[in-house]
Parts: structure tokens; C-alpha cells; sequence
């Protein structure tokens, strides 16, 4: 395949160069993991940071307890150094890291750093660190990286008037990440490192390795639970598993929150650093924010239009809530499901990147209630916040079943699905020119905003997985390459849920309709005719599909495709393919 790739206006550009040589597999993957050939093909499994896909053995062993999940590794290697961490005395500084956590309120691993610098009498220094080989191995979006960067200018600003220092700065290996955050530590002289534990499977080794590596250096590495409400692990059903159902965990979610109110308690901002610290660290002070590595460097063109469209940082998060709060919330119910409607809070760029913590959200949500309930009171409301109670969902369940980190579905069986990789069709779907309106409306709008409705997202991926029969982890991979909102777990829940492989999926023999959709979520097709200009002349229910509604002419004169793939044989065609694979009729 040659290297190229669509940018966020939908033009084509040279794809960066390999940075590593994939590794070829061990005899002991051969027995692990299956051929993945056509997965390493198509960027499926990126095989320069990865092994091959698994087999589904591996999964159940998972399932099992057979293989230590990584939240496992991490937990023990904290409950193993506890004792010896905390006689470590604080030295001479005080460090925390920031991660997916770009804020200083209600940050806990920072809030917890301050303290411990204020009440020995050290100053706090902040660091976040660039890796250009974690963006491409996340898959993170040019625009992401751009909103980050630019989110850190916003957050040294900040932090620079309590006189505390963020060091920035970009390591090129991400192997080399914890020696690096290390070797900080003792360069400042700080025993103590903080950071809030990010729930990817990577990043729980790394934190359990550093928690060991630190101890040995003399330095407290402490990673604490922060991202999610209610932390991962501590919801159990009946039967004392993780739950796989959102409605109980959802119940379980709200009831643990109400028996434990103080996992909504917020934390402070950070103290100011002693006036000294200027001086002490005034090179820091005096240093810029890196510019975006060339493998994830947007154009001057996209540059300009992601600072109008996304500004960064915290303040214009709780801007941005206080507002959906006011002049949107009460509607939500009734109106969230409608693209063109803007009747959304649009706050997930701000959860993805952390500039607003979900504690703040649910409790600002609370206090606009009629209830201190969070499943009573206004409807909007009530169910704004189940929206916000997804995003723990989908991070408790990549915690528990890790492998969905690992290319494999929730539901590992349903990798012997015969996917189809038809270049032509995947280009038409990624460049939103299916010939299906809605659909391509949708694409046209990540592509231009790396953004894209909720309700548009779940009508794209169930197309490309059901009417295109693509396989659905190359639409999970687009949808991380050009979100601003990327966020692994969330992503890889709704891509699972529209492809019927995730926990709690919509059942496989439920196929969404594109132009039904279109009809139901657009009725006036102002979603439509606003990011497809071919067809914005066509009036009525002909902008549901115009070349079988009698605006053929319109369409055709201003270039607007016929349909790729005629959705009723291609429903049939995908329940044959998924009965095949998964040998029976049921979900």
C-alpha cells in the first residue's frame, strides 16, 4: 500500500516514515498469537510497537485469571513498595506529571503533590512529556496533538502565576519515557513523583515498572485513580465479576456514588511555590512549548482553522459547561440526537485531554437539578449524566478485559468473521463519498472538524461494518487518526457496540438503514446540506437519497456520487457473513 494519508480537509499527503523495523515473531508468539498478515496490511496491528494479533485462547485466559491483567501487575507492584515508599522523606522538590490530565482543578495526583511541596516546604514542578512514538502507536490525531500543545501553553501560563514551573519537553523513544521522568526527578532533586494512572495496558506496566524503578532510586512514584468517578474495580455484580450490561453497571454506578458521596469531592488547586522558585527554575520558566512532532504536525491551513474552531484549555471548559448547563441542558432528552440540532455540550475534546474532570461535570450537573439524585429530577439532566457515566463504563471494561486494547473484540469470536478490505469502498466511506447523504455528511465533518456527532457516529461505523463489510477496526483507527475527542476506550466501545463485537453491543442482525437514519436524525436535511454543498440546492425529502427521489439532475451536475453498495443486499450479505462466522443465528 503506498504511504499516504487523508488529512483533516480530506487531501492526501505522504504518510511518515517508519521510525523502527517491525520485529519478526518468536517461536513462543507463534503459539500465542495467529497469523495477522492482512491486519499488519492494513495498519491494523502496527507491528513496529506491537506483537501479532492474538489468538482467542489468549482472551479466555484473560477471561480465566490465567494471565495477570495489567491493573493486576500495577496494584501489586504498589501494595509490594507501599511500606518503603512511604518512609522515603520528601527532598528537595516535589514532581507531578501530567498526562491526559491538563488541568489544576480537580486534579488529584496534582492537588496531592501540592500538598506534600507546601507542607515540607519544597517548591512543586510540573513536566509533561512528548512522545512522537506514543502518537503514532495511540494513533492520536494530528488535530489532538495540536489541541494539546496548544492546551499546555494555556496550562504554563497558569501555573506560571503560582510560580510553578512545567517543564515540557519530547522524548523520541517511548521506551525511554521512564528512565527520562527519572533521571528529571533526580536532576531536581525530588524523592516524590505524582501522576494520575492512565488505563490503557501500556501505561499500567509502565506505572507498575517506574513504582518498582523508582524505589530502587530512592523516589515514591505515587499513580492514583482520577479519570474516572468512580474508580475501576470497585463496581461488582451479583456474582462479584465486572459487569458487561451498561443499564446495571449503570445502576450499580449511581448507587455506589450515592452511598460513597465522597468520590465527588473535589480537589484543590495548587498552593503557590515560594517566591524562589522563579529564580531556581527560571530556565523552565523561560522555556517554550515544543512544536508538534513531524508525524503529527497539521498544516498551516488546519493549524489556523483548529484554533478558531477548538480553543484550548480548562477556562474555556468550564466556559463551555456553565453554557450547556444554562441554554442546553433542560432539552438534552429530546434534542441530543439531532446533528444539525447543536443542542450538545460538545465537552469530550475536554474529558479526552483532561482540561475538565468528570467529578466537576457531574457535580455541576447535580447542582443545576431539582436533586441531589443523580438518576431523579430533570430529564436532561439525569440523562446528561448517564452520557458522562459511559465514558467510566468503557474505561472499567477496558481495564477488566485488557485485550481489547490488543485488536481483539470484546467478544474474541467474533475475529473469525470473514471482514472485507476493499481499498476503493474505504476510501469512498473515509472521504464521505458513499453517495449516502447522512454518511457522507458525517465523514465530511470529522475530516473538516475532528469532530463528529455521537448519533453520526454510530450510523458511520455501523455502515462501514455492516453495509461495506470492512473490517471495523480500520474505521476504529480513522475515527483515533482525525478525532480531536479520541479517547481509546470510548472509541473502541462505540466501534464495538455499532459492529455488534463489543460489550453490550446492539445485536448483529440489527443493521441500520442509512436512509432511514437520515430520515429520523435529519429530517430537513440541514446536517446535510450544510456539510455536502452538491446537494444543498435539493429540496424535501429528496436530500434523503436524490438519485431515487427525483433530484437525479441536481445531484449528478454537481458531482455527487450514486450509491457505492445497494443497502439491501448488503444486509443480507452481512448476516450470511456474521451467521458464518459465528456458526449460529442468535447475537
Amino acid at each position: 500500500m503506498p504511504l499516504t494519508q487523508v488529512t483533516l480537509n480530506g487531501s492526501k499527503r505522504k504518510a511518515s516514515p517508519v521510525l523502527d523495523k517491525p520485529r519478526k515473531k518468536t517461536k513462543d508468539e507463534e503459539a500465542r498469537f495467529k497469523d495477522s498478515k492482512t491486519e499488519e496490511e492494513y495498519s491494523i496491528v502496527d507491528r513496529q510497537f506491537y506483537p501479532p494479533e492474538m489468538v482467542n485462547e489468549r482472551c479466555s485466559q484473560y477471561n480465566n485469571g490465567e494471565i495477570e491483567r495489567p491493573i493486576q501487575t500495577l496494584i501489586k507492584a504498589q501494595e509490594a513498595t507501599e511500606a518503603e515508599r512511604d518512609f522515603i522523606d520528601v527532598s528537595h522538590a516535589v514532581i507531578h506529571w501530567f498526562k491526559c490530565d491538563l488541568r489544576t482543578y480537580d486534579n488529584k495526583a496534582l492537588s496531592l503533590a501540592s500538598k506534600l511541596a507546601k507542607s515540607n516546604g519544597v517548591p512543586l514542578i510540573c513536566l509533561h512529556i512528548i512522545s512522537p512514538q506514543d502518537y503514532k502507536a495511540h494513533m492520536t490525531s494530528p488535530v489532538r496533538v495540536d489541541f494539546v500543545l496548544r492546551t499546555l501553553e494555556v496550562l504554563k501560563e497558569d501555573l506560571a502565576k503560582l510560580d510553578i514551573p512545567l517543564h515540557v519537553e519530547t522524548v523520541e523513544k517511548r521506551k525511554a519515557i521512564p528512565h527520562r521522568v527519572l533521571e528529571l526527578c533526580e536532576k531536581w532533586g525530588a524523592s516524590h513523583l505524582f501522576c494520575n494512572i492512565e488505563y490503557e495496558v501500556d501505561e499500567l506496566r509502565r506505572e507498575a515498572t517506574m513504582t518498582r524503578q523508582g524505589l530502587a532510586k530512592g523516589i515514591a512514584v505515587e499513580a492514583v485513580h482520577d479519570t474516572c468517578v468512580v474508580a475501576p474495580g470497585d463496581l461488582k455484580s451479583g456474582s462479584g465479576n465486572q459487569y458487561a450490561v451498561y443499564s446495571p453497571w449503570y445502576r450499580a454506578w449511581v448507587a455506589y456514588i450515592h452511598q460513597h458521596p465522597h468520590v465527588l469531592d473535589l480537589h484543590e488547586a495548587p498552593a503557590a511555590n515560594p517566591k524562589a522558585s522563579r529564580q531556581d527554575f527560571r530556565e523552565i520558566f523561560e522555556s517554550g512549548i515544543p512544536e508538534a512532532p513531524a508525524n503529527k504536525r497539521p498544516t498551516d491551513e488546519e493549524k489556523k482553522r483548529f484554533r478558531t474552531m477548538w480553543p484550548p484549555g480548562e477556562h474555556e471548559a468550564h466556559e463551555r459547561l456553565e453554557k450547556f448547563l444554562m441554554e442546553k441542558v433542560n432539552k438534552y432528552k429530546e434534542t441530543r440526537n439531532f446533528p444539525a440540532a447543536n443542542s450538545t455540550a460538545i465537552l469530550s475534546v475536554h474529558f479526552a485531554s483532561g482540561t475538565l474532570s468528570a467529578r466537576t461535570a457531574v457535580i455541576r450537573a447535580r447542582e443545576a437539578n431539582s436533586t441531589r439524585k443523580l438518576d431523579g429530577g430533570n430529564e436532561g439532566i439525569k440523562g446528561w449524566i448517564s452520557e458522562i457515566a459511559w465514558r467510566d463504563f468503557y474505561k472499567h471494561v477496558l481495564v477488566n478485559w485488557p485485550y481489547v486494547c490488543m485488536n481483539k473484540p470484546f467478544k474474541p469470536e467474533y475475529t473469525n468473521i470473514q471482514w472485507e478490505y476493499n481499498e476503493d469502498l474505504f476510501q469512498k466511506w473515509c472521504q464521505g463519498q458513499t453517495g449516502y447523504p447522512f454518511i457522507d455528511a458525517a465523514m465530511r465533518q470529522l475530516n473538516h472538524m475532528g469532530y463528529m456527532h455521537n448519533r453520526a457516529r454510530m450510523g458511520v461505523a455501523s455502515f462501514l461494518a455492516k453495509d461495506l463489510l470492512i473490517d471495523w477496526r480500520r474505521g476504529e483507527r480513522y475515527f483515533m487518526e482525525h478525532l480531536i475527542d479520541g479517547d481509546f476506550a470510548s472509541n473502541n466501545g462505540g466501534w464495538g457496540f455499532s459492529a455488534s463485537t463489543g460489550v453490550d453491543p446492539q445485536p448483529y442482525f440489527r443493521i441500520f438503514n442509512p436512509f432511514l437514519q437520515s430520515e429520523k436524525f435529519d429530517e430537513n436535511g440541514e446536517y446535510i446540506r450544510k456539510w455536502v454543498p452538491e446537494l444543498a440546492n435539493v429540496k424535501g425529502k429528496a436530500i434523503h437519497d436524490p438519485y431515487s427521489r427525483g433530484a437525479e439532475r441536481e445531484a449528478k451536475k454537481n458531482g455527487y456520487p450514486t450509491i457505492c453498495v445497494d443497502h439491501k443486499t448488503s444486509r443480507n450479505r452481512a448476516l450470511a457473513r456474521y451467521k458464518e462466522g459465528l456458526g449460529r443465528d442468535t447475537a
